[in-house]
């Protein structure tokens, strides 16, 4: 499996530690930036993370900023990306079971490194489900593309 993994400067101490987290998982890596404390505008890192999953570069993406909230929102404007912003195991799994989320968020000044590899671990092996949930990811693509009616 391939990643790409990205962040700003707020969350490049964490988006190192994940690294080492996804390379001890037998994970290539793909880092889209940031690689210093410079500032720099999380729009631009989220569509190099984008791009690379939507693309097929990558199978999915991790971003990574202060709290994760800014790379959400921006990943999320992209055509074809999930992003889940996620704070907890659990919601980790069930980004992956019942979203297909293809990209996984999160925020280095709310999640501590030990919590966040077990919650990119998790998010790493969960499985999307299909079932009724297919349908329902059908209907997020539907308003991705515009529909005025998706039920």
């Amino acid at each position: 499996m391939k990643i790409a993994i990205g962040s700003d400067h707020g969350g490049l101490n964490l988006k190192t530690a994940m690294k080492e987290v996804l390379v001890a998982a037998g994970v290539e890596v793909l880092d889209c930036g940031t690689h210093t404390i410079v500032s720099v505008d999380y729009p631009d890192i989220a569509q190099q993370v984008a791009t690379a999953v939507t693309s097929g570069v990558a199978e999915r993406g991790i971003l990574i900023c202060g709290t994760g909230i800014g790379m959400s929102i921006a990943a999320n404007k992209i055509d074809g990306i999930r992003a889940a912003l996620c704070t907890d195991v659990f919601s980790a799994l069930m980004s992956r079971e019942h979203n297909d989320a293809n990209i996984l968020v999160l925020g280095e000044r709310v999640t501590g490194v030990g919590h966040a590899g077990l919650i990119v671990q998790t998010w790493l092996t969960g499985e999307f489900q299909q079932g009724r949930h297919s349908q329902r990811i059908e209907k997020i693509m539907a308003l991705e593309a515009g529909c005025d009616k998706i039920g």
